[in-house]
């Protein structure tokens, strides 16, 4: 991804203004935003000998290997385990993951793709087109790859930096290296360009709290957490050391870190409180910022970033920079060179010698994560390559992994589960005529991306220079590349045809801004898309997916934008009350649910998750209805039974089987306290326990675990 993080799919970030800032990609080693309940970070590194995620039976024109169910667990009681107790127990999570999902088969697949790619692009580096991508790409993997020579030059790169921090004397010159330094480890906060929150039709400079180390500001004070941030301590000292600094030093400065930190924490909001779009938009001009900040020159950090802003830019956090500022004014100068040199180095070290690397895993991975093993370095660079110039990569992923074919059966299916979305809004009964037309003005505005981008809308890389040799410049270069781009885009008119996330990526989401569902070519393949094969499991898999994004223009946080991608209030008061009161049932189901076996007290956060947890009930029930469409229009599209089973039963057994997904207790812990999707089990089972049709369908009973009745269960799309 380029300078910005944008929300995502089946694992959306919390953000609903979608173009929601991150660090890049050199500061992605400190921003933390575990989503693991998800797809689209399914790892894909296979070790051999690991038995496939989907068996070879189910890439039959069936698209689902019966023999998978476990027949001594009724549906009824509990269609996930009906679905994955097998899987669960014959998939074991490999030692360099922290989890092992049912996306791993589609990954591994994409990812040897992708491998056989950058291996051919780095082996004829020499023999491609001059500056062509191809010769890009080969030049970044193989001096990546390139680890004697990483080793070599140690954290040499990185030492003129480390004698501007150490030359950092008197207050002003702290401003001056977050100004002149941003990229490299200068990101207390963060900053890109966004679509205009209230104009949509505009791109503005925003800046948006951040300079945290650990996942969340809970983390750095509450008591559960006293060990970790003794570990995170530890991890500091360990880091600062790395350059030289005597063991007495590193720990008094990883102590001035943490402090600082701490105090920016106070000043951060919670997970929760930035799931609101109100909180992630405050418009101000240069003037109005140098009074919440009047010790940081706006107008001079945008000089040094050249970005033209005119009438003015988004402070989202006001609390947050006012605390900045307040630490800019107070807190020892021996504390800011700390901090700076701490996050200098922890950002670089991915990309610096095996010291580094494996320091960084070692708190990143094993501590955070509880993953015991480091990933293989190809497969790391590959992910660097992704992070760096997906995009560039996905332009040949696509020339030999995705047919026209696939992309038009994906569009019409879309289409299918688009029209079925629109049939619910019609037959809502608890929304007003009013609020009516205008969801069905948005839904009529909302842009589908399928695939990939057209022939306009692929990248231009032409004017990125890189070299064999030196990875670290190249990340740089590629950074600067891309962090320019951004700026670039400041003042002018939003693209809503540009492509924000690649190709070849395993996922989906949509985009509130744009008011657009982006599903990636990545993603429109077995287990979760087989082209010409059974409507059923398409339906229930892919195309419960879809829904899920379409119906994220209408959660809690998509209906606050209209459809042009502007926040304002479309809603009578009395319909988005009717709406609240069905929400909150469906908050009230994710907060009873406990996942970890060992720590009972441990609850799903069901206002956090509050928009995933939607998106799936809505999903689900438009493509289950689109389904129905689809087989009275067409019979023959899904045989009436096989192997015994209903279409309607394979309809939610594919949609369980999205999400097989056997995760590390740390990781899955880490995960209720920071991410917005709710657990996999309480994913695969909370919609079909809120449908009729799902107790139809098996013939289950009141009574019955997976059947909810009356007051109990939710409708809301």
């Amino acid at each position: 991804m380029d300078v910005l993080e944008r929300r995502k799919a089946c694992c959306r970030p919390p953000v609903s203004a979608r173009k929601h800032l991150r660090p890049l990609l050199l500061a992605a080693a400190i921003a933390f935003a575990p989503m693991i309940w998800c797809q689209e970070i399914a790892s894909p590194a296979s070790p051999e000998g690991l038995a496939s995620s989907i068996s070879a039976a189910a890439d039959s024109a069936h698209a689902f290997d019966f023999s998978e169910l476990d027949s001594t667990i009724s549906a009824c009681r509990d269609l996930n385990g009906f679905v994955n107790a097998k899987w669960f127990a014959t998939h074991p999570i490999p030692p360099d993951q922290s989890h092992w999902s049912v996306g791993t088969a589609l990954a591994e697949r994409s990812l040897a793709i992708q491998r056989n790619i950058v291996e051919s692009a780095a082996a004829n580096a020499g023999r491609v087109t001059a500056s062509s991508i191809e010769q890009k790409i080969g030049w970044l993997y193989r001096s990546g790859m390139d680890q004697a020579a990483r080793d070599k030059a140690g954290f040499d790169p990185i030492k003129p930096l480390l004698a501007d921090i150490a030359s950092l004397r008197v207050r002003s010159d702290i401003s001056g290296y977050i100004r002149a330094h941003y990229l490299e480890g200068g990101m207390i906060f963060l900053f890109g360009a966004n679509a205009d929150a209230k104009d949509a039709s505009r791109q503005i400079a925003v800046a948006q709290q951040g300079g945290l180390g650990l996942p969340t500001p809970a983390y750095y004070a509450e008591d559960r957490y006293t060990d970790l941030r003794r570990a995170y301590s530890e991890h500091i000292a360990r880091t600062l050391a790395l350059t030289g600094i005597t063991t007495a030093d590193a720990e008094e400065q990883a102590s001035d870190v943490l402090a600082l930190e701490t105090a920016l924490a106070r000043a951060s909001l919670t997970p929760l409180q930035l799931r609101d779009p109100t909180r992630q938009y405050h418009f101000v001009t240069v003037l109005e910022a140098s009074k919440i900040t009047p010790h940081f020159d706006w107008s001079a950090f945008f000089t040094a970033q050249h970005a033209t802003v005119n009438q003015g830019f988004s402070i989202a956090q006001p609390g947050f920079f006012a605390q900045f500022d307040h630490l800019l004014a107070t807190a020892p100068m021996k504390q800011w060179r700390a901090y700076f040199r701490f996050h200098l180095i922890e950002t670089a070290s991915p990309y610096l010698s095996t010291a580094f690397e494996d320091n960084h895993f070692d708190f990143r991975g094993r501590v955070l994560a509880g993953q015991p093993q480091q990933q293989p370095r190809w497969r790391r660079m590959l992910d660097n390559i992704n992070a760096l110039m997906g995009m560039a990569l996905g332009k040949l992923y696509i020339q030999q992994n995705f047919s026209p074919d696939t992309k038009q059966q994906a569009e019409q299916l879309a289409t299918e589960i688009g029209a079925a979305l629109r049939q619910h809004i019609e037959q809502a009964d608890w929304m007003s005529a009013v609020t009516k037309k205008k969801a069905l003005d948005k839904w009529s505005k909302v842009l589908l991306k399928i695939g990939y981008p057209d022939d306009a809308h692929w990248r231009n890389w032409d004017d990125l220079q890189l070299t064999p040799d030196r990875y670290y410049g190249n990340v740089m270069a590629i950074n600067l590349f891309n962090y320019q781009y951004e700026m670039a885009k400041i003042g002018k008119k939003t693209d809503r045809n540009e492509w924000i996330v690649t190709p070849q990526r395993i996922d989906a989401f949509y985009e509130a801004s744009t008011n657009a569902v982006n599903i990636p070519a990545g993603f429109l393949q077995p287990p979760y898309f087989y082209p010409g094969s059974d409507d059923a499991i398409n339906f229930g898999a892919i195309g419960s997916f879809i829904g899920h994004e379409f119906t994220h223009a209408f959660d809690d946080e998509g209906s606050r934008f209209d459809g042009d991608g502007n926040l304002t209030d479309w809603w009578t008061p009395q319909d988005r009350q009717a709406f609240t009161a069905r929400t909150a049932r469906l908050v009230e189901q994710a907060s009873a649910f406990a996942p970890i076996k060992d720590k009972p007290d441990l609850h799903v956060d069901g206002a956090l998750t509050l928009g995933e947890n939607m998106a799936d009930l809505g999903g689900v029930s438009i493509a289950y209805d689109a389904l129905l469409t689809a087989l009275e229009k067409s019979p023959g599209g899904a045989m009436a039974i096989m192997s015994g089973y209903t279409p309607e039963q394979r309809f939610f057994m594919a949609w369980a089987r999205n999400w097989r997904n056997n995760i590390r207790d740390r990781t899955r812990e880490m995960a209720l306290h920071s991410d917005p999707h709710a657990p996999p089990a309480f994913r695969a089972n909370a919609p079909a326990s809120n449908m009729t049709a799902f107790s139809t369908a098996f013939q289950c009973k009141v009574g019955d675990q997976m059947v909810r009745s009356g007051d109990q269960q939710v409708k809301i799309w």
